[in-house]
């Protein structure tokens, strides 16, 4: 099985879905967060605050390099991974790119109470999620599918996601 890699927003139900497609599939749930996290033995606020974001990403620039090379797996990639075009260009080399996609006031909705999205650290951060979402859109486009998960329907999310790779796979 060629590598289902998640990209999107946090808040777009990467995690969720991409434990249920790994379910479904037979196929191993990879989170390049959690990854990350474990070889820093630290969470990602703290890697934020104590080395930095450009830190941040080079330690997921390699997370990245080594599990791309791997297959049957389903990858949830951290929101920000998409800003890297040699992430993109290692995800692709096994994987289908899947974007998921949900409206910002969405997002805030199911962000808002959790304390370890150190982006939204800011005074206003359904404004921040704004402004992430519009730099973040180019590099989103460039997904093989796009999955709106607005609706906040994982099942429907997941069994689309299905289809449309069998759907692939015929042709």
């Amino acid at each position: 099985m060629r590598n289902i890699v998640l990209i999107g927003f946090m808040g777009t139900g990467k995690t969720v879905i991409a434990k249920m497609l790994a379910h479904e599939l037979d196929g191993k749930y990879v989170s390049t967060d959690d990854l990350i996290e474990k070889k820093e033995k630290r969470n990602i606020n703290d890697i934020f605050r104590d080395s930095g974001e450009t830190y941040f990403r080079k330690i997921e620039k390699e997370i990245i390099k080594e599990i791309s090379l791997q297959k049957g797996q389903v990858i949830d990639a951290g929101g920000g991974a998409v800003l890297n075009s040699e992430n993109m260009e290692n995800l692709s080399v096994n994987g289908s790119i899947i974007c998921l996609w949900s409206e910002p006031k969405i997002i805030y909705d199911r962000v808002k109470s959790t304390g370890h999205r150190p982006l939204l650290n800011v005074e206003d951060p359904l404004k921040k999620i704004k402004e992430l979402l519009d730099y973040r859109r180019p590099f989103y486009e460039k997904a093989d599918i796009h999955i709106d998960t607005t609706n906040g329907n994982i099942k429907e999310a997941v069994d689309k996601i299905k289809e449309i790779l069998n759907a692939e796979k015929d042709v």
